[in-house]
């Protein structure tokens, strides 16, 4: 009889680099746990087909050159999977220590009102990445994308205060807004909020549904592990992705309400 599989994960891919995301795998699969991952792939062709299929606990999926967007993308994965008992997402640009997730899933298992976690997250260099947010202002989004960095001077006590800069980053806390880059979920809980919501192609989704788990369970950020994240921050370099932002944001106000300060 195999053992019991109490982690899923999932993984959406799209041109991303080999190298990097043969970290992330190693990085899973170094972990002492029995894990399935479930790889979708958005790409325009299958070129990265041969990073998965060798091995026995990844499913691969390829969308015949369909971008069908990062929580519709996770959402499919899911359906693919194995019974868990936690669901971790993931993004191809992260890798981390063995201990992690095990260390996360021992909280969780003591902490049973908690439905999503994340641990603490640095650029590869040891930067820390101020990942947590508070419920954002539209002025805030904008000016944050828009702004050269002179101007966003005037805004930074408001920025530090979005990013919970004052948190000091190294206690146990509940935040409305964590980052999709690494989430690892009470699976019973997300199946409770039913999941991503689709209407987010990209961007904000992470933010959505954070909120939308908070409403019911706890969403901790927990500082004692960490894990790293190259963070390319695709929509300051794309026309498209910047626009693909917007009409998330706007999604994201009219869905949860309007702050514009």
């Amino acid at each position: 009889m195999e053992e019991k599989v109490i982690v899923s994960a999932s993984l959406v891919v799209y041109k991303n680099s080999p190298e990097m995301l043969q970290a992330v795998i190693e990085s899973l699969f170094a972990t002492p746990l029995n894990i399935k991952l479930c790889v979708i792939d958005n790409s325009p062709t299958d070129c990265l087909r041969s990073l998965f299929i060798s091995h026995g606990n990844i499913e691969y999926y390829y969308n015949n050159g369909q971008n069908i967007g990062f929580g519709k993308a996770h959402n499919l994965a899911l359906s693919k999977l194995p019974k868990s008992t936690y669901h971790l997402i993931l993004n191809p640009d992260i890798y981390f220590l063995p201990t992690v997730i095990p260390e996360l899933i021992e909280y969780l298992e003591e902490h049973q009102d908690i439905g999503l976690i994340q641990p603490k997250i640095y650029y590869p260099n040891r930067e820390l990445q101020y990942l947590c947010k508070r419920y954002p202002s539209f002025l805030l989004l904008f000016a944050r994308r828009f702004f050269p960095k002179l101007l966003q001077k005037l805004f930074q006590q408001h920025m530090d205060w979005y990013e919970m800069r004052d948190t000091g980053y190294n206690q146990i806390i509940d935040v409305p807004y964590l980052s999709g880059c690494f989430m690892l979920f009470h699976k019973a809980y997300l199946e409770e909020i039913n999941y991503f919501d689709e209407n987010f192609f990209m961007y904000l989704e992470d933010a959505d549904i954070s909120l939308r788990m908070a409403q019911k369970y706890r969403s901790v950020f927990y500082p004692h592990v960490s894990i790293y994240h190259h963070w390319a921050k695709g929509s300051y370099k794309s026309l498209r992705l910047t626009l693909i932002s917007i009409q998330s944001a706007f999604y994201f106000f009219n869905k949860h309400g309007w702050k514009f300060f």
